[in-house]
């Protein structure tokens, strides 16, 4: 019953500082998972699941007042999943120290830019909507993709940065994104993935997927609730502290 407190917490807490920063639940639940006695496959595939009901909440409060257009939706389903199914198919067997490291050093390089940009994500400025702009986007999108299927800490946030910095959005249309689409569709084909190749621990499901849910609706209402600047600022917060994580060990 302990364990069960402690985890619908830790899961509560993690999900709400994601949701409102547009990321980065893995960087507090999963170490928690293993902590707890979890294999590091097992954990992941079992924060996949939580993850999904991240992507529950905060679709539930975004999309009463969304402005999310269909049609780019359905855009990074297509580009996206089929890297999250590359990167989760190929995790279990390739453990790779450097490459955490580099993506830590990545992730951190993030939140400083986005610290030295006041105006990144303040105002809503769509570009790159043409034929090349959806390429190169897209090309993107798919291998932010294979590292959601593959790291799990922090990179819900690369997708956020990604569209800002190349479709033009501001921080609170790029969260919303980020959160609905990434932690429905991305982290749900990932946990399919993980599932079938691996194992979840059904047991601790539960009060994961409450906080989860909870959670992610609590942050994605501040995220509206805020605005743009105080999105900004956890996101710098959130980005910093999942490199300095992910660098360490």
């Amino acid at each position: 019953m302990l364990a069960h407190v402690l985890i619908f917490t830790i899961s509560l807490l993690a999900n709400l500082f994601s949701a409102l920063s547009g990321g980065g639940a893995g960087l507090i639940q999963l170490p928690l998972l293993i902590f707890l006695g979890l294999p590091f496959g097992v954990a992941l595939a079992t924060h996949k699941v939580a993850t999904v009901a991240l992507g529950i909440g905060a679709t539930i409060r975004h999309m009463r007042e969304s402005h999310m257009e269909r049609q780019f939706a359905l855009f990074m389903i297509i580009t996206g999943v089929p890297g999250v199914i590359l990167g989760a198919s190929f995790i279990l067997q390739v453990p790779d120290r450097s490459a955490q490291i580099a993506l830590g050093i990545l992730t951190m390089s993030l939140g400083v830019y986005s610290l030295f940009s006041p105006q990144l994500g303040q105002q809503y400025r769509p570009v790159h909507r043409d034929r090349q702009g959806y390429l190169t986007g897209g090309i993107g999108l798919f291998f932010i993709g294979v590292l959601n299927g593959s790291l799990t800490s922090g990179t819900g946030l690369f997708v956020t940065i990604w569209l800002i910095r190349w479709y033009g959005m501001d921080y609170k249309r790029a969260v919303a994104y980020t959160l609905v689409l990434v932690g429905l569709f991305w982290n749900g084909s990932g946990a399919i993935t993980l599932g079938l190749l691996g194992e979840i621990y059904w047991l601790w499901v539960p009060a994961l997927l409450l906080g989860s849910v909870i959670g992610g609706y609590l942050g994605a209402h501040l995220a509206i609730v805020k605005g743009n600047k105080v999105i900004k600022r956890a996101f710098e917060t959130v980005t910093l502290l999942i490199g300095l994580k992910l660098i360490l060990g």
